[in-house]
């Protein structure tokens, strides 16, 4: 419970990894022994606030989840939710089976979570109905058209870089899941929300919260978790 409110965790593994050097999902891939989407899942299962858990998955690997789950010693609720064929699809079915009043949606192939994230997510929901863990650029970030000619230069002091976990007021997620549907290239949940006004606060996270794109990530990741010491 967190101010009296439940909280529900949606880990997200059915993406397809097409950029992934590999055949198979990057979240059932070995990270030091460890499957990439476990390291997320035992700071969620670990969490006080958390009352129960939602891993959305492929259909076609609904069984192999099942089974690396056999051994997990689960101190919530776990459900597994089928995939749909987009992210936006995926996070619908898991907020629309929630009854909580809180939903943190989270890459399961982001394994550095930490629980000051989710500590900082929480307490921002007071104030905001949606937040998200970002870093600051590094870098100048330039839009450009089509044709790549730059149309704007973004001040790189007001330029973020979005990472997940995201936090929400479950009813405004789903409302907003719900009258936008149709709406293609919804690459977070927090887009849905700020295109119908409702502000999203953007919360400080650190640059070893990257997301395994790349088969050369997995090899960052592993030098990041050597240098690391995670709680």
């Amino acid at each position: 419970m967190f101010n009296d409110k439940t909280v529900s965790a949606v880990l997200l593994i059915a993406g397809s990894s097409n950029r992934f050097s590999s055949n198979i999902n990057k979240n059932l891939e070995k990270l030091n022994d460890k499957y990439v989407f476990m390291y997320s899942l035992d700071i969620f299962n670990n969490c006080d606030y958390i009352d129960n858990i939602f891993i959305v998955v492929k259909d076609s690997e609904l069984s192999t989840v099942k089974s690396i789950l056999e051994d997990f010693n689960s101190k919530k609720e776990v459900i597994l939710v089928v995939g749909g064929n987009s992210r936006q699809e995926s996070v619908f079915n898991a907020i629309t089976l929630s009854t909580s009043d809180i939903v943190i949606v989270h890459d399961g192939a982001r394994p550095m979570l930490k629980q000051e994230y989710i500590d900082s997510s929480l307490l921002a929901l007071t104030d905001f109905p949606g937040t998200s863990i970002a870093v600051k650029s590094k870098d100048t970030i330039k839009l450009t058209d089509d044709n790549g000619v730059v149309t704007q230069s973004t001040p790189r002091e007001n330029t973020w870089i979005i990472q997940t976990p995201q936090c929400f007021d479950r009813e405004t997620l789903v409302d907003s899941h719900i009258k936008q549907k149709d709406v293609l290239g919804i690459t977070d949940d927090c887009i849905l929300l700020e295109n119908l006004g409702h502000k999203v606060k953007l919360l400080l996270g650190d640059y070893t919260n990257i997301k395994i794109t790349t088969g050369e990530d997995m090899n960052i990741i592993t030098e990041i978790m050597k240098k690391v010491v995670r709680c």
